[in-house]
């Protein structure tokens, strides 16, 4: 049987910790989440893995190294409402459950709305309530929020997002521009969003955020 337990450690420690994530609670947070029981059976053998991990046709839990980066880069409080985007199977949010106080993860697809919904309370994340929508259009009802998390990548500047986000308020994402892309945060402050890249990074782009082709005449 695997040592899921020594894997995580390996994680943290040659993943993390050597790339500069330096934040206590972000390696605490993803070093007690067992991420094997969020992947499907298959590809449990390779739950750490320092690559993305496709877990249903067309997404993907983010490489632990990019994800943990992003996580301290947003600078969450223990205050903090966090709304995390496109959660997947809801790994994402059961790590954000260990940081913030309260997280809403957002899924639009069916089934790994379904899936996150049976994990989250099985690793003891009362804190996170999963609920269904386009990712693109965020979630209102349960804002403003201080820290916004989009768990993969944006050609698109994410507006109805950053609507949601109070004063002060944070959000991280990978932003691609072609085959270039780098991890960014952008900040609210007295009403206006600034932004600033902060690594190199990749990962796949979450639906509704390609930017839209246009005709070439």
């Amino acid at each position: 049987m695997p040592d899921y337990l020594a894997q995580r450690r390996n994680m943290v420690e040659s993943q993390l910790r050597a790339n500069d994530v330096t934040d206590v609670r972000v390696l605490e947070a993803m070093g007690t989440v067992p991420r094997e029981k969020f992947v499907p059976a298959s590809r449990k053998a390779t739950a750490y893995a320092d690559s993305p991990l496709e877990v249903i046709a067309g997404r993907f839990l983010m490489e632990p190294r990019a994800y943990g980066k992003m996580l301290q880069l947003a600078e969450i409080k223990p205050t903090d409402n966090l709304l995390d985007v496109g959660c997947a199977t809801g790994y994402s949010a059961a790590v954000l459950a260990r940081i913030a106080a309260r997280v809403t993860a957002l899924e639009q697809d069916a089934d790994l709305v379904r899936v996150a919904s049976e994990s989250l309370p099985a690793v003891g994340a009362g804190n996170a309530a999963v609920v269904q929508g386009a990712l693109s259009e965020g979630h209102g009802a349960k804002g403003p929020y201080d820290v916004i998390v989009l768990n993969g990548a944006i050609e698109t500047r994410p507006d109805a997002l950053l609507a949601q986000l109070g004063e002060g308020g944070r959000l991280v994402a990978i932003v691609k521009s072609g085959a270039q892309g780098h991890a960014a945060v952008f900040l609210k402050e007295k009403g206006q969003v600034g932004s600033r890249a902060a690594f190199d990074a990749d990962a796949q782009i979450l639906p509704g955020f390609r930017e839209k082709v246009g005709f070439v005449f």
